[in-house]
């Protein structure tokens, strides 16, 4: 394992400067579009994932480092599926914008700058290591490099031209530094050093303006334009048999909340239904089989195991996405690769998070919205909203579905020139930073005192 990661590390160092040299730097469509990726030494990234294994409180994940963190193929003969850890969204990112083909050896000319600095793997040592006392000086080390290596790169625009990727919500870096002794998580997020840089990661809070959520990483890593095709083709024939589904752990608890309530309606009307008692779904809805199918993945089991959940997302209509420990999930975005229309109970768990990939003015074109409380509290079933929507209403938001397919999904790094021409979660990813990095710097030309 030693040797692998060793000449893993030296691929991706060796691919890092081949493609910084080769990018020419006339290109007319790289105006107001050229990014300078920060020479960090490598306690800051490469070196970090040999520790793979240093945190048996939290997980071994050198078997997801493979395929530059893509993790393993689902079996030997497939070619877009992989067992993807979404800890390695740092590490499959930076691999991906290696292959920008707008990168400069210049900082001075550069649009904005990226830090890659792998911050949540970075974070296991305060999290559940050794560090876990220190968790407040998360951060510090790289704010000390940036002040002192080349510090006009960082003073040019005081960091608000540069961006990283962080791959665990916010919450996880939001402990106030004034806490003692420590609760979870590091105070990253709450130092003011970083208040200028734009902060990429799978889940935000609702009122920092520097981050900015992006598609948690799902295990379809398509390399070129006919398997994607292959794919969406799958997609739109395949039949549903199901009228919705949950695919998730939780809920068998006594204390009421959404996923309980979501447990106890399946099973209720799975029971009804197969007793010939619920009369309403089996005139109106004689397409389905199932009312509700509930994927128990209860202790992780899914999390590197798509075709566990894969196959029943393809196969039902309605995708359930009760928020858990946070409002976020992964989940949504298997859902929307399998064109499973997702049903939300939060507005913190999509609407309010990936603006640039999911449009806030389209959530009722794609999705469907339930209240929790309103289930949870006021006995709202969940069958009677999707039972009330039209049949003709559901094959729209399918194929509102289908479209979304490309910008939640992160393609294979070298995927082929006929799949780049659809833009991904990546690209989506680094056209909003560009744009959220050049209003900035003009908002602070607007308001610069007058000499």
């Amino acid at each position: 394992m030693a040797y692998l990661t060793l000449l893993f590390l030296l691929l991706l160092i060796k691919f890092a400067s081949s493609q910084q040299i080769s990018n020419p730097i006339t290109t007319e469509d790289c105006n107001n579009r050229w990014i300078y990726i920060r020479n960090l030494p490598s306690s800051f990234n490469l070196d970090l994932l040999a520790k793979c294994s240093e945190y048996p409180l939290f997980d071994d994940f050198c078997p997801y480092l493979a395929n530059h963190g893509l993790g393993q193929k689902t079996h030997s003969k497939s070619r877009s599926w992989y067992r993807s850890d979404p800890l390695l969204l740092e590490l499959i990112f930076h691999r991906r914008i290696l292959e920008y083909p707008c990168l400069t050896n210049d900082p001075n000319v550069a649009n904005a700058v990226f830090l890659p600095y792998y911050a949540s793997i970075d974070s296991l040592r305060y999290l559940y290591g050794p560090d876990v006392n220190s968790s407040f000086q998360h951060g510090l080390d790289l704010f000390e490099f940036l002040q002192s290596n080349e510090p006009e790169i960082w003073k040019k625009h005081m960091g608000h031209d540069h961006f990283l990727v962080m791959s665990r919500p916010a919450w996880d870096f939001s402990q106030p530094l004034d806490n003692d002794p420590p609760i979870w998580g590091t105070s990253f997020l709450e130092l003011p050093e970083f208040y200028n840089v734009t902060i990429l990661l799978p889940e935000g809070r609702a009122w920092p303006w520097q981050e900015h959520a992006v598609p948690y990483p799902t295990t379809f890593h398509p390399p070129n334009l006919a398997c994607f095709d292959a794919w969406v083709r799958r997609v739109k024939r395949s039949r549903r048999t199901s009228l919705m589904l949950f695919a998730g752990g939780g809920g068998i608890g006594a204390t009421p909340n959404i996923r309980r309530s979501i447990r106890t309606e399946c099973n209720n009307a799975n029971n009804s239904s197969s007793n010939g008692n619920n009369t309403n779904f089996n005139k109106s809805n004689r397409i389905y089989s199932k009312i509700c199918n509930i994927v128990d993945c209860s202790n992780g089991i899914c999390e590197h195991d798509p075709l566990r959940y894969m196959k029943p997302m393809l196969q039902a209509t309605f995708c359930l996405q009760p928020p858990g420990d946070t409002p976020t999930r992964r989940s949504t975005f298997d859902a929307i690769t399998a064109g499973c229309i997702p049903v939300f109970f939060e507005e913190l768990s999509a609407k309010m998070q990936y603006q640039w990939h999911l449009p806030e003015d389209k959530y009722p074109e794609f999705s469907v919205f339930i209240p929790k409380e309103e289930v949870v509290f006021k006995g709202l079933k969940i069958l009677d909203v999707l039972m009330a929507i039209p049949r003709s209403e559901v094959a729209k938001m399918r194929e509102s579905i289908v479209e979304l397919i490309p910008r939640v999904m992160y393609r294979r790094h070298g995927s082929s020139l006929g799949l780049r021409t659809k833009k991904d979660a990546f690209d989506t990813a680094i056209d909003g930073t560009l744009q959220t990095i050049k209003d900035k710097l003009n908002n602070m030309l607007e308001h610069r005192p007058l000499a």
